[in-house]
C-alpha cells in the first residue's frame, strides 16, 4: 500500500475514533441519572437565584450542577447539596438521593469539616497571629482527621451508586497575593488562607483517587479571578448576607466550576 494511503487510512481512523468518543460522551450526558451532592460550593451559595424549595440550603439555579443539567438534559437530576454541609451531613441527609441506577455524581465536601467559616472569621477580624494559628489548626485537621471522613463518604457513595461516575471538585484560592482591595487583609493572611486551600485540595485529591473517583482542581481556572485580583472577580469578599462571603458568585460557578465539572464527566 502506498505510504500516502496508509496515512490517509490512519487519519480517517483517528477522526472516526474521536467522533465516536464525542458522540458517546454526548449520549452519556444526555442519558445520565445525575445526583449533585455536597456543601455550599456545590449548592451555589453566593450565586443568587435560589430555588424556593431549598430553604436554608440555598441551592441556586446558577450553581454548576443546575447549569450542567440545563445544558445536557440528563434523564434525571437530583440536587441535594446544602449550605454548611459536612461529611456527616452527606452521609445522613444526602445519600438517599443515590441508587443503583445513578450514573453521575458530583460533590464538593470537606471545607466545613476543616472549619472554613470559623477560620475565615478569625483571619478577617482577628490578629495576624490568631489567623495563622487558626489556619494551622485547620490544616492539621485536614491532614490528620479529614482523610478518614472523606474515605467514609466516598465508600458510601460507591455502595449506594456502584455504577456511577463520580466527580469530586476542589476549592479555589480565595485571594490574589499582591492584589489590592479597598477593604481587605494583608498578604501574610492571604497566603496562609490560600495555603490552607492547597492542603485541603491535596487531601481531597488523594482520597478521591484512592476511591477511583475523578478529581477536578479548580485553582488554575480561578487564577486571575480571586478576591483583590481583578475586575472580573469570581468570589465574594465579606458581603451581605454574611453566609455568601468567600463563596463563588454566579460568574465563578459558570466560568470556574461548570467547565471543571464538565471536563471531568
Amino acid at each position: 500500500m502506498p505510504r500516502a494511503r496508509v496515512v490517509s487510512v490512519a487519519g480517517a481512523a483517528i477522526v472516526l475514533s474521536l467522533s465516536t468518543l464525542v458522540t458517546a460522551t454526548g449520549a452519556q450526558a444526555a442519558g445520565a441519572r445525575y445526583v449533585a451532592l455536597g456543601d455550599s460550593y456545590s449548592a451555589g451559595v453566593g450565586a443568587g437565584s435560589y430555588t424556593s424549595d431549598s430553604g436554608s440550603c440555598k441551592r441556586s439555579t446558577n450553581a454548576y450542577p443546575y447549569l450542567w443539567k440545563n445544558a445536557n438534559a440528563p434523564s434525571s437530576f437530583s440536587f441535594v447539596a446544602c449550605s454548611g454541609a459536612k461529611t456527616g451531613d452527606v452521609l445522613n441527609n444526602q445519600l438517599s438521593a443515590l441508587s443503583s441506577t445513578t450514573t453521575l455524581v458530583s460533590i464538593t465536601i470537606g471545607g466545613n469539616d476543616a472549619g472554613f467559616a470559623d477560620t475565615m472569621q478569625t483571619c478577617v477580624l482577628g490578629s495576624e497571629s490568631s489567623c495563622l494559628s487558626a489556619v494551622a489548626t485547620a490544616k492539621s485537621f485536614a491532614t490528620g482527621t479529614l482523610p478518614g471522613l472523606l474515605d467514609s463518604v466516598y465508600a458510601a457513595i460507591k455502595n449506594k451508586a456502584p455504577s456511577a461516575h463520580v466527580v469530586v471538585l476542589g476549592y479555589p484560592h480565595l485571594y490574589k497575593i499582591g492584589g489590592s482591595c479597598i477593604f481587605g487583609i494583608g498578604d501574610t493572611k492571604r497566603s496562609a488562607i490560600n495555603g490552607a486551600a492547597d492542603t485541603l485540595d491535596t487531601v481531597i485529591a488523594k482520597s478521591a483517587a484512592n476511591a477511583g473517583f475523578t478529581f477536578k482542581d479548580v485553582r488554575t481556572v480561578f487564577t486571575g479571578h480571586e478576591i483583590c485580583g481583578s475586575s472580573t472577580q469570581w468570589l465574594h469578599s465579606t458581603t451581605l448576607p454574611v453566609d455568601e462571603s468567600y463563596h463563588p458568585n454566579a460568574a465563578g460557578q459558570s466560568g470556574g466550576y461548570l467547565p471543571s465539572f464538565s471536563a471531568g464527566v
